[in-house]
Parts: C-alpha cells; structure tokens; sequence
C-alpha cells in the first residue's frame, strides 16, 4: 500500500491510505494487516465483527468510559490503567476535541503510556463521502484521534500527537456491526530515520481486535443499562 491518493494532500489526511475506502461496503484491499506508507510510517488494518452490537453503542461508550475498571472491561488483560480525560471531555454528552491518557500494552509487548485526542471524523474522510455514507446508513459511527505512545509523546501547538492518527468507521449489520479500524505509527519516520518495527503494528492489530471483541460481549447491556437508552431494549422472553 502506497500514499497514492484517493486522499488530498492535506497532511491530516494524507496519513492513512485509502481512508474514504472505509465508508463503503465493499471489500477493500487490506482489511486486517500491516503496510508501508511511501515515507515508512506503518498502516495497521483492523476489521472486527461486533455481535449484537451497534454504532450507536459504539458512540456512546466513548462518552461513558472515564475509569480503569471500565477500561479493563475493555480489554481485561491489555488495558492497565485510565490516567484520565481533561476538562474537554463531559460525560455522556461529548469526547471530541477530549485527550485521554492511559497504560495499555500490545499483546505480547509491555504496556506503555498512550495520549489520544479527538477530532471529528469528517477532518479524515472527504466531507461529502462521510455525510453521504452516514445518509446511505453505510456508516453507523465514526470514531478519529491523533495519538501517541510512549513516556515522551511529542504534541504540537494544539495539544495533538504528531506520529500517529487513528479511526474507527462501524457499519450496521444484520448480526450487529462491523468495524474498520486503521492506525498509522511512525509519521516522523522520514525526519528522524527510525522506522516503527512491524512487530508494534501486529502488536496493535491483535490488541484492537481482541479489544473490541471483548467490548462487544458487554456493550449492549451497559448501553441499555443508562435510562436514556430504554426505549432500545429488546424483549427476551
């Protein structure tokens, strides 16, 4: 996989290939893997089936989520530890333009510090696609962030990670929802010649897939547990 661009050269965009590929169905080249961007930064692909689930849920955990319980619901053996969201974040009613910062590892690889701060979504895709696939019900939920790892995560002016971005895209399903997620590691790789190994980026995609695997066993109970979400609840009986 190249940078060659169905993406503008804005360079926000321009970090994850292919990433209006995301809003359609239709099967895409890599849907689980690692490549190479042109400049060495690594691509992690990420597809995750969530039984029972929906985008809805998906949208509503991030604004749920604010302790280290939660986050090892979460993923029970990745996750660490919640260090917190700053004052952008208010729970139950928005997480973009929030940073977290948190303690999680990648499979086999040790845990290390994450900082992730949220963007809207339509600052990734082309803005008409991203509306026009929300409109088609192509898109369900829509999850972007700048992110960083490690104890000295280099932010700019805006308080955003500089190496690395992050999007989640879930589309309704008969069986519950689909999610599409990519990771680009290692922007600065072409100023500073240090390369992200390919392990990091497999470490990354088994930790994705088992996160939200894990998620998806518990979220539609915790969704409809909140009063505002009543109304969804299915009859079991």
């Amino acid at each position: 996989m190249t940078a060659n661009a169905t993406l503008s050269q804005d360079p926000a965009r321009a970090g994850i290939a292919y990433v209006d590929d995301l809003l359609r169905p239709a099967p895409m080249r890599l849907e689980t893997g690692i490549s190479r961007l042109d400049g060495g930064a690594l691509v992690v692909a990420v597809r995750t089936d969530l039984h029972g689930c929906k985008g809805r849920m998906l949208d509503w955990w991030f604004k749920q989520f604010d302790s280290s319980q939660h986050l090892h619901w979460w993923h029970p053996l990745d996750h660490v530890e919640h260090r917190g969201w700053d004052r952008h974040w208010r729970k139950g009613e928005a997480y973009v333009g929030a940073t977290i910062r948190a303690v999680e590892a990648l499979g086999d690889i040790p845990p290390v510090s994450a900082v992730i701060k949220f963007h809207e979504p339509a600052e990734i895709f082309d803005p008409q696609a991203y509306r026009e696939a929300l409109a088609a019900g192509q898109v369900s939920a829509a999850v972007y962030a700048r992110i960083g790892f490690g104890d000295d995560v280099v932010l700019d002016a805006d308080g955003d990670p500089t190496d690395g971005q992050m999007v989640h895209v879930v589309r309704d399903t008969s069986y519950g929802a689909v999610l599409r997620s990519r990771f680009i590691l290692g922007q600065s790789t072409r100023a500073t010649g240090h390369e992200v190994p390919d392990a990091i980026g497999l470490g990354l995609l088994q930790h994705c897939h088992t996160e939200f695997s894990y998620l998806a066993k518990v979220l539609p109970s915790l969704y409809w547990g909140d009063k505002a979400n009543r109304e969804d609840v299915p009859l079991l009986w």
